[in-house]
């Protein structure tokens, strides 16, 4: 501190001197010569004004290092957002296609079934150890009563068992409590298709006699009247003949995969109040 005090206005002259000699040599025009003060004053400076130079270009470069690094990440964000919108509208379209691919295939369905169908987009389900069922976005305020045949593009799906003004359950038909009549396509053989679980059916009431194989399509029969005839069941898996008994084992697996279901066919015709 007393040093400060001491030798503070030969310091502050000092510089001042430096300041405006400093100002001065930058101040020179550059499309003459300069004189000899001129080249006097650079001279004493040149070695200030290098290191000074140098620095101010180091700080120069710097800072439009930094400048171009906020841009580039700047503009790796907008990209980033542009990629996933990208993303998205591929996968909105794809799904859009998948979609229509599955809509046109149930609208071939409803052409070939004989009767006036309506679709339905399922909405829950409820598959456990004691229930199968589907819920549909369609109910009493579109025409559905209980006890109407659902179907899918594929085959079979089951029957209407509770109906709301805006909704319907629909019982499958790998529920153990349904029940169809059925036939088998190569040897005309009948049975009923019950569920069974881990969702597969049982072809029950046929005969030891009857012909079934492995492989063998298994469709409605139309007996009943809640299916139309020939609709899809699913195919035969195996067939065991025991020593005793009158009837065969046969296990099915349905055409349709209720697992992965989306769009339905509810046909309007029959069912009860």
């Amino acid at each position: 501190m007393d040093f400060l005090k001491k030798y503070m206005y030969p310091l502050l002259t000092c510089f001042g001197i430096l300041a405006a000699l400093l100002i001065f040599s930058l101040n020179v025009p550059r499309n003459r010569e300069a004189n000899i003060v001129e080249r006097s004053v650079l001279s004493v400076l040149s070695p200030i004004l290098r290191p000074v130079s140098r620095v101010s270009g180091f700080i120069e470069d710097t800072w439009d290092s930094y400048i171009r690094l906020v841009d580039t990440h700047s503009e790796n964000m907008r990209l980033r957002e542009d990629i996933r919108g990208l993303n998205l509208r591929v996968l909105e379209g794809n799904e859009a296609l998948l979609a229509n691919l599955r809509l046109e295939r149930l609208l071939e369905m409803k052409k070939s079934v004989k009767a006036p169908a309506i679709a339905a987009t399922v909405i829950g389900e409820d598959v456990t150890s004691w229930f199968r069922t589907l819920v549909i976005n369609r109910g009493s305020s579109s025409g559905i009563r209980e006890g109407m045949a659902v179907i899918s593009a594929d085959g079979v799906v089951g029957q209407t068992v509770k109906v709301s003004p805006s909704t319907s359950r629909v019982l499958l038909l790998t529920d153990h409590a349904s029940g169809i009549s059925a036939t088998i396509q190569r040897s005309r053989a009948r049975g009923v298709v019950k569920g069974k679980s881990e969702m597969l059916c049982t072809l029950e009431f046929a005969t030891r006699e009857e012909d079934v194989k492995v492989g063998d399509t298994v469709i409605t029969s139309g007996i009943g009247g809640l299916f139309l005839k020939g609709l899809p069941i699913g195919e035969v898996t195996m067939v065991k003949r025991g020593e005793y008994g009158i009837f065969q084992t046969v296990s099915i697996r349905p055409t349709v995969n209720l697992s992965h279901l989306e769009e339905v066919l509810v046909v309007m015709r029959g069912g009860y109040e």
